[in-house]
């Protein structure tokens, strides 16, 4: 269906440039992230921040919904930094809610299953080999293997998959989720989980990927036959403008799969779609909630922001030493982060427990405008680490 991306050329020769960002100042940002941890670890030690921040300040709440695994992952992200226990400590008190939430099926028909569990199971076991972590994180890719369409070749986002308002719908987001499947086929040599990750892969990038790079949020295919059906939006300002937040899991989520996969193809369709994003950035380099925007009195998503340029680092990684891009990628990520550690931090907000500010979960559903994110300041660490220490993620 979408077989020749537009490539647009980038409109500022700014990002052939590394930002005056220097090591100290990207050690700075960190300390100040590691920092922010550590005041939170007696409050989130047993409970988890919500999705997003309530006037800056993030309500403690159980192991549901999508989002329990970012606080868990930046623990993580803090033990393999620092190799500081107090860190893995409180990570390993919050696994058994994680074990605890499959027996008990709290909220587990849902693809984001690997968000939940890639940044919580699957990193304890690559960090400390908790074989328990593994055998609950495995159980978590069996529950994300079983709602997938073989003919649609999706993998459905959310609900019953006999619920007529959801069957066959697939979102953006869920090229994150797909490192599970990826990571339980090497673990266990079941090939069922590397095949519908990658089909999966496949059909996103056919269908979700607009002729001139920008993105579907959600896309519904017919089950039983297989055919595309209609590209709508959930979180976007409509159905065809671009949601910042779904474009940087595009930037991300592709390159995961090309990394587990050696489709180059993949990886080619992340930087169309890197074009596109970086081409609508304002000046500060953090972008509004939805692309169709560019000026004026609209929210950033600073979250979208701290995701994209997780991608961007990760296509440098992966391309070769002498592409023309990598090393543009690396200098947009290191741009995009500069913004986020001094302008967008909540250092100036003493009361607040999270730590990017001027981050949206859902405009149209008027949730979590304009405060922290919990996904943003995980990506925020990542990224972090990926420039201070070479770190590796998790997915």
């Amino acid at each position: 269906m979408h077989n020749s991306i537009a490539n647009e050329p980038l409109a500022s020769p700014v990002f052939r440039e590394k930002p005056k960002w220097t090591k100290e100042e990207a050690e700075a940002a960190l300390g100040f992230v590691l920092k922010k941890i550590d005041e939170n670890l007696e409050v989130f030690s047993r409970t988890f921040p919500d999705a997003a921040s309530q006037g800056g300040v993030y309500p403690a709440v159980d192991n549901f919904e999508w989002t329990p695994g970012f606080w868990t992952g930046m623990l993580w992200l803090a033990y393999e930094a620092t190799g500081q226990d107090r860190y893995r400590e409180t990570a390993e008190k919050q696994l058994e809610s994680f074990y605890d939430r499959i027996e008990q099926g709290v909220h587990i028909h849902t693809h984001d299953l690997g968000f939940v569990y890639s940044l919580s199971c699957v990193a304890a076991y690559k960090l400390t080999g908790n074989e328990q972590a593994r055998i609950y994180a495995l159980k978590a890719a069996d529950l994300l293997l079983s709602r997938t369409f073989p003919k649609a070749g999706i993998i459905q986002a959310w609900g019953d998959l006999n619920d007529p308002n959801q069957r066959g719908r697939m979102i953006i987001d869920c090229l994150m989720n797909l490192p599970l499947l990826y990571w339980a086929s090497q673990e266990t040599g079941d090939l069922r989980y590397r095949e519908a990750a990658v089909r999966h892969a496949d059909q996103a990038s056919r269908y979700m990927i607009r002729e001139d790079a920008s993105t579907y949020h959600t896309f519904f295919m017919d089950t039983e036959s297989g055919a595309p059906l209609r590209g709508t939006t959930h979180q976007g300002f409509s159905d065809d403008s671009c949601w910042a937040r779904g474009q940087a899991w595009g930037i991300y989520g592709f390159p995961l799969s090309s990394r587990y996969t050696g489709n180059a193809e993949l990886l080619e369709r992340a930087k169309r779609l890197g074009h596109y994003f970086l081409n609508r950035l304002p000046a500060d380099f953090v972008p509004y909630w939805d692309l169709i925007f560019t000026s004026g009195a609209e929210e950033r998503d600073s979250s979208a922001a701290a995701i994209a340029a997780c991608g961007f680092l990760e296509q440098a990684e992966q391309l070769p030493v002498l592409d023309e891009f990598r090393s543009l990628y690396e200098n947009a990520a290191l741009h995009m982060l500069k913004s986020l550690s001094e302008s967008y931090t909540t250092a100036d907000l003493p009361n607040s427990n999270g730590l990017l500010k001027h981050g949206v979960y859902s405009k149209p559903g008027g949730a979590g405008v304009d405060e922290c994110t919990i996904w943003g300041d995980y990506f925020y660490l990542e990224a972090l680490i990926r420039v201070t220490r070479n770190g590796k993620a998790f997915w």
